[in-house]
């Protein structure tokens, strides 16, 4: 795997809006906190485009993330929201260049369609964290915020996790991959399909109907991408629906079933996903687990 630079203040991170649109107002927030921090924030126009649901059309969004790629001048790029978009421009894009001078792509939900697609096609680490969407006036001091920027600073992360009794908690060592599940399950058969072999695969979602996590599970089980992972981490399972006629588990429920029997360790409660408590990990870099004094300990380190 190939590590992008870390930032240092003084450094450059891009705006971006790859999927849903968004206002000049919803990142204000985040552009004083970047400034605070001691970067330089870029943007133009182009990222208050509108095309319906979209920052534009995915010909001004393709153009405006592929002018961000290329700019040497740029440390890293932060896309500002998820929603749904992502996917329609991945083909589109050129990373020549960026493969010569990696920087960091930060974001999480849909921008899971990048940290897949440069993981598996470029073996570059990328960054899944909170967005400027998610970024509150009142609260700059917030883990989301502040393992983020540990992480762009290079400093290895640390997470004390509480034991659920539906983990099988044993230590681990591997490589992190995954992100949201349902946009895991869309790149399935694509180029941008994760290959999980000897991975530690972590996953999180949002607003799914429970028989829809079963089905994606089991995808995941069928398709092999179960089969040999070091471990499999499970972030915020969020806002989930049932039916009518209940389907009698919950989201963590229906994972752990699926898992049961396996040889790799099953880990909850990681924090990171759709929730305010969306602490950042680096995706493409040794990731170990172990427990400690009846806690699980989860350290993201700053290399591959």
């Amino acid at each position: 795997m190939i590590i992008p630079p870390y930032l240092v203040s003084g450094d450059t991170i891009a705006l971006a809006a790859p999927a849903r649109k968004i206002s000049r107002k919803e990142i204000l927030p985040a552009e004083m906190w970047l400034k605070q921090a001691g970067f330089n924030v870029f943007y133009d126009e182009r990222l208050f485009a509108e095309d319906h649901q979209f920052a534009g059309d995915d010909t001004m969004r393709t153009r405006y993330f592929q002018d961000l790629l290329d700019d040497d001048d740029i440390n890293a790029i932060w896309c500002v929201r998820g929603g749904y978009g992502s996917a329609r421009i991945i083909d589109k894009l050129d990373f020549s260049h960026f493969l010569q001078r990696p920087k960091w792509i930060c974001g999480y939900s849909d921008i899971t369609v990048f940290h897949s697609h440069i993981q598996q096609n470029l073996q570059i680490a990328t960054l899944h964290a909170t967005m400027p969407v998610n970024v509150m006036m009142d609260d700059f001091q917030s883990p989301a915020l502040q393992t983020f920027l540990g992480a762009l600073a290079g400093k290895n992360l640390s997470y004390e996790l509480d034991i659920s009794p539906l983990s099988s908690p044993k230590s681990f060592s591997g490589i992190l991959t995954g992100g949201n599940l349902s946009m895991l399950y869309s790149l399935v058969g694509s180029p941008s399909d994760i290959c999980t072999d000897d991975k530690v695969l972590f996953i999180e979602d949002l607003d799914e109907y429970l028989y829809h996590i079963d089905r994606m599970i089991l995808n995941l089980q069928r398709s092999g991408k179960l089969s040999s992972v070091k471990a499999l981490l499970v972030g915020h399972m969020s806002d989930m629906h049932d039916n009518t006629i209940p389907f009698g588990k919950t989201a963590e429920e229906i994972v752990a079933d699926h898992c049961k029997g396996a040889d790799f360790p099953l880990i909850f409660h990681v924090p990171a996903g759709h929730m305010p408590d969306n602490r950042a990990l680096r995706m493409g870099c040794l990731t170990e687990g172990y427990i400690q004094d009846n806690k699980f300990i989860i350290n993201n380190l700053n290399h591959a």
